[in-house]
């Protein structure tokens, strides 16, 4: 019987079965941020268990609240940057080189094809885009991932979810997995891999595979994935080229990590998306999900462009298309946060961020803060934000704040239009 990528990644990486439904397995990459690890830090700390299995293999940022705004965000920054520089880790990305963690690491290409990643953050998942196992764990199994680089997991599910048809225009990779996860509903791949094939899959970007496996988690999965193949070994030439004489090379390795022909899944969904149009959030869960011209009219206070799901230099210059020449309404605030250093300096160089500055945008540092209502870009209670983000649970930008999930195009439409809007009205 065939297998699963998943299925290939977790017997590469076995080392013991404590039940018939677990298992353990080596993990290649420990991510870590200032949010999460800092619980796991200090617990070590206290059982007198203070190190690492593998500097190499942890990566870590301070991307949440940065610069911190606070003594308590001061703190959390200090105890994972001093831990960094206690156990030898180099890949650590303080002030002035940090990004956000799922934007910024695949990057730095840190993540391969047939990797197992942890990270205590939920949206972990967005590294499966490169044909990886990524999922977000708590505190215990971080401390355990930092103390032996192992994990624990349930024997994997997967899902296939195939995506057929042409990409109409205006809509983007956010469109269509806000459309699965509205017909999945945010329980219905509990526990499960979300796997991505498909036509659609195979012309996509990775910027726009990091958007859809980003999400998957919205729909309960552990972790979303897709098969590796030539555009991925593109992206991370620059990382592997001493290892392969060529591209076509590496696209020949990444084949060990497809799924089989009769590998066998727990359920089938196909999808054609040639008739789909742009979709939008209506209410506090990510499948609340509408055709956005049913929401046209519905009132905003901000517009927030950026995030791991769609923070990527793809996301600001789909959204530059709409934003150039034109304002954002009055009475609207706009942010923009680009992922990464060098998404800004890209953008800079493009001629991106004097586009947003002049159509009255604030852009900020890179930063996670807007997203999980931490810092640049807080909600009011009563007020509404057009948002590229991929979360939308009550009070998650700020106490009584309401957040409309959507593609960067769509938040673009809405900063110019000063209400939700169609964005192909704008093209």
């Amino acid at each position: 019987m065939g297998q699963t990528i998943t299925e290939k990644i977790f017997a590469a990486h076995h080392r013991d079965n404590p039940s018939d439904d677990n298992v353990v397995l080596d993990i290649d990459v420990v991510m870590c941020h200032e949010i999460t690890t800092p619980i796991a830090i200090n617990d070590l700390m206290e059982r007198g268990m203070d190190r690492v299995f593998d500097p190499t293999k942890i990566k870590a940022v301070i991307d949440h609240v940065t610069p911190s705004k606070d003594s308590k965000t001061a703190t959390q920054a200090k105890i994972i940057r001093d831990w960094a520089k206690r156990q030898g880790i180099k890949d650590f990305f303080d002030i002035g080189a940090n990004g956000v963690c799922h934007a910024l690491f695949p990057e730095k290409g840190f993540i391969r094809p047939g990797y197992t990643v942890i990270m205590g953050d939920s949206h972990t998942c967005t590294h499966g885009a490169f044909g990886a196992f990524a999922a977000g764990v708590g505190t215990t199994d971080l401390e355990v991932g930092i103390l032996k680089g192992v994990c624990s997991f349930r024997t994997p599910q997967t899902i296939k979810v195939i995506i057929n048809g042409l990409m109409p225009n205006g809509v983007y990779a956010k469109d269509i997995i806000l459309h699965i996860i509205k017909t999945l509903t945010v329980k219905g791949a509990t526990d499960t891999i979300m796997e991505f094939v498909g036509p659609v899959v195979e012309a996509m970007t990775m910027e726009s595979r990091m958007t859809l496996c980003n999400m998957a988690i919205e729909a309960g999965a552990t972790c979303g994935v897709c098969m590796p193949d030539k555009i991925t070994a593109q992206y991370l030439w620059p990382f592997i080229k001493d290892q392969y004489a060529d591209i076509d090379q590496a696209v020949t390795d990444f084949r060990r990590w497809h799924s089989d022909a009769d590998a066998v899944y727990a359920k089938e969904l196909t999808f054609d998306i040639s008739s789909l149009g742009p979709q939008v959030t209506y209410g506090y869960k990510p499948d609340e999900v509408k055709d956005i011209t049913d929401m046209a009219g519905t009132r905003i206070d901000q517009v927030y462009i950026g995030s791991c799901t769609n923070g990527r230099l793809e996301d600001l210059r789909e959204a530059a298309k709409i934003i150039a020449g034109r304002t954002i309404a009055p009475g609207v605030r706009g942010i923009l946060s680009p992922a990464t250093p060098a998404i800004y300096n890209q953008a800079l160089a493009e001629g991106l961020i004097q586009q947003f500055m002049a159509a009255g945008f604030c852009v900020t540092n890179p930063t996670c803060g807007a997203c999980l209502g931490m810092s640049n870009g807080v909600l009011a209670a009563g007020e509404a934000c057009a948002s590229t983000t991929n979360r939308n649970f009550n009070g998650r930008m700020g106490k009584g704040g309401m957040v409309h999930l959507m593609s960067p195009l769509s938040a673009a439409a809405a900063a110019v239009a000063g209400t939700i809007t169609d964005p192909r009205t704008f093209l």
